[in-house]
């Protein structure tokens, strides 16, 4: 049932199955949808004042991040967020990005650099502005890994890191602050910039374990952190 649940979609969604996603995301964070209760589709839908349509979608989201468990014909449940989840998104990234940042610093064209160069100025910029940061935060991973010419890795590395938003909170509660972030993307970056390839695999890989950590950490045990780690 969903009579007593408080729920309201986000401004600003840039479709209304990501708005619905959002909505979801935060009633589970507040405690509105709770596991071992489940939830109809249509209730959800005439809450929200949308179609079905978006809420299915959104619902099918959700259900691959593991934040839900569609239940055919009946609706879904929520799925508390575990720190495996956390863990095997990380070790499938620390497959991957690494390799990418290595070859990026060894494959990169100029315009690639410029464009990581670029992107990583814009993280510079926005260490007061969460929004911004974590925008040029994306923009940075993804010319590093469209630089080191693998796309079809670039694609799985956005939906893993699509995923580990929807897991747990913005990641400025999990330890770090912003500028502590941008310092730990400097390396990288210069190591790329610098054709370095062996420092730039290897600082992508501390940055990635050390996010890994506190974000398991995070959902683990959220009393023990207090500040986000990037997703």
């Amino acid at each position: 049932m969903l009579l007593m649940v408080q729920l309201a979609l986000p401004a600003g969604a840039p479709s209304l199955a990501e708005a619905v996603v959002g909505a979801v995301r935060s009633g589970i964070a507040a405690g509105e949808l709770v596991p071992d209760q489940t939830y109809s589709v249509y209730q959800l839908a005439d809450l929200l004042g949308v179609s079905r349509s978006p809420v299915r979608e959104a619902l099918l989201r959700l259900a691959e991040a593991g934040l839900v468990r569609i239940d055919r014909n009946r609706g879904f449940r929520v799925l508390p967020p575990q720190a495996h989840d956390i863990e095997e998104i990380f070790d499938l990234r620390l497959a991957l990005e690494p390799t990418a940042a290595r070859r990026a610093a060894q494959l990169a064209g100029d315009a690639e650099r410029d464009e990581i160069r670029e992107a990583f100025a814009a993280m510079c910029a926005a260490t007061s502005d969460e929004e911004r940061f974590w925008v040029a935060d994306h923009a940075v991973h993804d010319r590093l890994m469209h630089a080191g010419g693998n796309r079809r890795a670039a694609t799985i590395i956005e939906r893993l890191r699509a995923t580990t938003a929807l897991l747990g909170p913005p990641t400025t509660t999990a330890g770090r602050t912003l500028a502590q972030i941008r310092d730990e993307h400097e390396p990288i970056v210069s190591a790329i910039l610098g054709r370095d390839g062996d420092a730039a695999e290897r600082a992508m890989r501390d940055h990635l374990e050390r996010t890994g950590r506190l974000l398991a950490r995070s959902l683990a045990d959220p009393g023990r952190v207090s500040s986000s780690a990037d997703p």
